[in-house]
């Protein structure tokens, strides 16, 4: 039986090995028509006509949109973080009057071969005049639609939030130390590309989009809205998802054309983009810019932080609404105790691809930008900075630790941490002293090698709720029905194993049903590392309700007392010795023509927190500037580990995306706001040659109290202080604090530095 905290081998893995997955692409359905759609060539100007004459004639074409057959759509509306003053800066699902960024959408073909979507596709005519780009979001807010709507500036908001007396705080500073940093703009690439496939069934009136990721119910109801049409009569089903991120899954202007031309064309539609179109596309991320004042005592204790940053949002602002600024504001004071604080987080427009979250957002951005702050602080009081961290770190005895604001709606307050004794077994574990000596030996024999060190804080396990439905079987099949989403993070076993916790069954009796808005009221999906948290806590509720049934029922066929009955090994047992297995009592159900089934619903009105270290060895060519990860420590405190191999899984990949981001990944545009990265030989990723093993310390001090498997979160934190860790070695590499205060640190711009340029 595989319980929780055993690593069992992933149920999901089956299929995938064998060659039997089924992903967007691989969904078609009878006479379908292929979708393409045209993009903008510029990066902002006056959309003044579309001429689609001579792609209409093309043999195989059967319709040609532009924003005059879908004025009808309103634009796509925000999931979650919906600040006053963002509704005008949403995106239409193709452009009309502008476009403001090169792959802006601005007609769809659709035809009867891909092939020849395409062709058409370069056959459509865009009558743009072109004007200058904004694409620097420090400058002055500039208008975003000038003649259409005048009124409209590229700042759509500013997201305020304080606590603490911040004037007294720089008044009694023994220093203030001051720093800017900025974190370039990548994004997640997954491994899939996006698609859907949308078919009506015109005899039950049903719409059905394949290819469904992240948050199927509530994409399923936006589109609904957005079509007019009642939620019942839209379905959206998931298959297999190479990856998520963050960027997939978020309702795009190609869901909705999707969906609209199978009912308006009467024939099931497909669309499946290429690596151009996703990395014109799909959300992007990061892209935020740091101005911090701190002011600090004698011991480097920071009194009050001052912090102002700027995210470059992109074009529009899209269904994330101000979450990653949102929680950039909230999020920034990290583990620290910090009792003043002052922060303005500028939402600002620029004429490049929409931005969104992305693993950690806000997170990974906010850390770098405070972790680099307390070297810095280190450096300037002449004090080692990991002391500078322990005397800042939030004592045990604090928690729960109310940080005295709110994100994502929700009151930040820290549930549990021991955040002094995981920094000390950390380092114990590390031999982060050796580690320190081995690395002076070597710069002493002329090599440059560092040690850095990145302290975070993560979130996890926001609500409001979750539903799951569970039944078994007389046969001994167990099915679990949620309304999560699965997008390569193992859920379906860990969900599985929580179950067995309860019912003693072997998880390869159980079907998680996750992604089917047709057999579930509603579900919140898989974002914000929710799942374990959410999900598995209301399949705990649902198996112990699951069980208590079955020993009543079980009572009174061995004719005891329900109290009386011992449980284990899925058998209950009576006083007298008799016996009856739950795969018995299930079919007993099924003689009586009923199902052993029971529902389990979790709620939570406030998020928990996991929190870990990163540490890094680097070795940096002087002559290159090129950078090499020789060793990579990730120790995380997730609370309780539900499976320890997945949550290993999770931290190498987000570690590798981290590395990623911190030496390689980077979207740069020229002067006119063309992409210059739009394929992979531009838009680098590391390979397993830059990625060494990731080591993991999981640790399982703190439990939440807030859950009653006294889990966190653990999708995220193998990413979040990456870019703290390896900036904070490169500077012990050379021997310059402080040198770098920009992500990505590539071999050209660590050269420059090097150089002194």
């Amino acid at each position: 039986m595989s319980g929780i905290g055993v690593p069992a081998r992933r149920l999901e893995d089956g299929p995938l090995l064998r060659g039997e997955g089924r992903f967007a692409a691989d969904c078609n359905a009878p006479g379908q028509l292929h979708m393409r759609v045209v993009r903008s060539p510029v990066a902002f100007g006056r959309l003044l006509g579309v001429d689609a004459g001579e792609a209409s004639t093309l043999p195989g074409v059967v319709a040609v949109w532009t924003a005059a057959d879908v004025a009808d759509l309103p634009p796509i509306d925000f999931r979650m973080t919906r600040i006053e003053g963002l509704a005008p800066f949403r995106q239409r699902v193709l452009a009309a009057d502008y476009v403001r960024y090169v792959g802006d959408p601005v007609a769809v073909v659709f035809a009867t071969d891909a092939y020849v979507a395409e062709d058409a596709a370069d056959l459509v005519f865009c009558d743009i005049d072109e004007l200058d780009p904004v694409l620097d979001p420090l400058a002055d807010p500039s208008p975003f639609m000038p003649e259409t709507q005048p009124g409209l500036l590229s700042e759509p908001a500013v997201v305020r939030k304080g606590y603490g007396d911040i004037d007294a705080a720089f008044a009694a500073a023994h220093r203030v130390v001051e720093l800017t940093v900025r974190v370039g703009r990548h994004s997640g690439v997954p491994m899939e590309t996006r698609g859907a496939l949308a078919v009506h069934d015109a005899a039950r009136d049903i719409l059905t989009m394949h290819g469904a990721a992240k948050v199927p119910h509530y994409n399923r109801d936006a589109i609904a809205r957005m079509l007019g049409r009642d939620r019942e009569r839209v379905q959206l089903s998931e298959g297999h998802v190479g990856g998520g991120f963050g960027i997939r899954g978020e309702l795009y202007p190609e869901d909705v054309l999707v969906c609209l031309a199978a009912l308006r064309l009467r024939t099931p539609v497909k669309w499946v983009e290429d690596r151009r179109e996703h990395l014109l596309a799909a959300n992007h991320s990061r892209d935020q810019t740091h101005r911090l004042r701190a002011a600090v005592d004698a011991r480097g204790f920071i009194l009050g932080l001052d912090a102002e940053f700027f995210t470059d949002q992109g074009a529009y602002v899209r269904t994330h609404g101000g979450t990653v600024t949102d929680l950039a504001a909230g999020l920034l004071p990290g583990p620290y105790v910090i009792p003043a604080y002052r922060v303005a987080g500028h939402v600002r427009l620029t004429n490049k691809t929409p931005a969104g979250t992305y693993r950690a957002p806000g997170r990974y951005e906010t850390t770098f930008a405070r972790e680099r702050l307390v070297d810095r602080i280190g450096a300037e009081l002449g004090l080692d900075p990991i002391e500078v961290r322990r005397v800042n770190l939030i004592p045990e005895d604090a928690m729960p630790f109310h940080r005295g604001l709110d994100t994502l709606g929700t009151h930040v307050v820290h549930d549990s941490g021991r955040y002094h004794d995981l920094l000390d077994r950390t380092l114990a574990h590390v031999g982060f002293d050796d580690e320190r000596k081995r690395a002076a030996e070597r710069r002493s024999a002329g090599e440059a090698v560092g040690v850095g060190l990145g302290w975070f804080v993560e979130k996890s396990g926001l609500g409001p709720k979750d539903l799951v439905r569970i039944s078994l079987a007389g046969d001994g099949r167990l099915e679990i029905v949620t309304g999560v989403a699965s997008i390569g993070q193992g859920v379906e076993t860990a969900l599985a194993q929580i179950c067995a916790e309860t019912l003693h069954l072997p998880i390869e009796t159980m079907r998680v049903v996750h992604g089917q808005t047709d057999r579930i009221a509603y579900g919140m999906g898989a974002f914000a590392s929710r799942v374990t948290v959410m999900t598995g806590s209301a399949v705990q509720i649902a198996s112990a309700g699951l069980l208590a049934t079955a020993r009543a029922a079980a009572a009174t066929m061995l004719q005891a007392a329900p109290d009386a009955l011992g449980f284990d090994g899925g058998v209950f047992a009576s006083p007298a010795g008799a016996s009856v297995s739950l795969q018995a009592v299930a079919a007993h159900f099924e003689a009586s023509g009923k199902v052993l089934a029971a529902e389990g619903e979790f709620a939570a009105d406030h998020m928990n927190y996991p929190y870990g270290i990163h540490i890094a060895r680097v070795r940096v060519d002087r002559e290159t500037g090129g950078v090499a990860v020789e060793r990579f420590i990730v120790a995380y405190d997730i609370g309780r580990a539900v499976n320890p191999l997945l949550v290993e899984g999770q931290i190498a990949g987000a570690c590798a995306q981290g590395i990623g981001g911190a030496l390689f990944e980077e979207f740069v545009y020229d002067e006119g706001g063309q992409p210059l990265a739009a394929s992979f030989v531009d838009y680098l990723m590391p390979t397993c040659h830059e990625v060494p093993d990731v080591e993991t310390f999981l640790r399982e001090d703190a439990p939440s109290p807030l859950n009653p498997l006294g889990v966190k979160g653990a999708g995220e934190g193998g990413i979040t202080a990456v870019g703290a860790a390896i900036a904070a070695a490169i500077d012990d590499a050379l021997g310059r604090p402080g040198l770098v205060s920009r992500l990505p640190v590539s071999p050209a711009r660590l050269h420059a530095l090097i150089s002194g340029r």
